[in-house]
């Protein structure tokens, strides 16, 4: 067999020789192969069911009761997870989600996704196991930290911080007063969003840093739309600052956070190592 030579001065030549040892290397392109169905399904299902089991602990916890005879015997609407505040029954209790229950719930969607798709996907553990470390300090602890720890910072000043903000006149228009609460509490959304942006983007960074002195890999991690999902309880904690806790709009989106929160663990659970 004739072994043509290359001249590496030659760029056409050179161009050719690189693309014949991708061909024989195509470990090194750097892209994840898409998981194939049946682990994404593994990874869904997964996931749920851990966010489900530390939703049931959360709910013993604060006093709800796990009783199948009991919850058998409960309309649906009073269920722990489906109970939304009523200004009628103003002292009802109610299913809290702050930043610990935030935690343990991200903590079972990403047990549960690694867990189920270790079990289906067992070549790729390596990369779920990275994904996971990812999720819950990436897109959860670091996050929720700035979200939780600028919260508290503007509680303790928060009169001083209304009475600064302008207001309008004519107090006993009812527009006028919705607009006037509005503006006062404009430096909570302000302050929610910017300390969740900002905990993302740290977030990212030290995912990136983890995996380059850890694993070894180099190439950075991008935010991605998917990493939002666990922040759906920041709205809710901008619906209490600007208005009551036990509000119908605040507990509506207190309830959907399990769902949101069962992201992080799908991403882990069908996450793949690169082709």
């Amino acid at each position: 067999m004739n072994i043509n030579k290359i001249d590496l001065n030659n760029r056409k030549a050179f161009s050719q020789f690189n693309a014949l040892t991708y061909m024989a290397n195509p470990q090194f392109s750097g892209k994840k192969q898409e998981a194939p169905a049946k682990v994404k399904a593994g990874a869904a299902l997964s996931s749920i069911l851990g966010t489900g089991a530390a939703l049931a602990i959360i709910a013993k916890r604060q006093g709800f009761s796990l009783n199948p005879r009991i919850i058998k015997n409960t309309p649906v609407k009073d269920w722990a997870i489906f109970k939304i505040a009523n200004k009628k029954t103003p002292n009802q209790k109610l299913l809290e989600i702050e930043e610990k229950e935030i935690i343990g719930l991200a903590a079972g969607s990403v047990s549960g996704g690694l867990l189920g798709g270790a079990l289906i996907d067992r070549k790729n553990i390596k990369a779920k196991g990275r994904e996971a470390l990812t999720q819950i300090v990436g897109n959860v602890l670091i996050p929720v930290g700035f979200v939780g720890g600028v919260s508290r910072i503007y509680k303790k000043y928060e009169k001083q911080i209304k009475n600064i903000m302008p207001q309008i006149g004519l107090d006993n228009n009812k527009y006028i007063n919705a607009a006037n609460k509005f503006i006062k509490n404009l430096p909570a959304v302000g302050l929610t969003a910017g300390a969740l942006l900002t905990g993302i983007y740290t977030g990212s960074r030290v995912t990136n840093f983890i995996n380059e002195k850890f694993f070894g890999q180099k190439k950075e991690r991008e935010i991605k739309s998917t990493d939002f999902a666990p922040h759906v309880d920041d709205l809710c904690l901008a619906v209490t600052l600007m208005g009551s806790k036990d509000s119908p709009v605040a507990s509506t989106i207190t309830r959907i956070v399990p769902l949101f929160l069962s992201v992080p663990g799908y991403q882990t659970g069908k996450a793949q190592e690169e082709v």
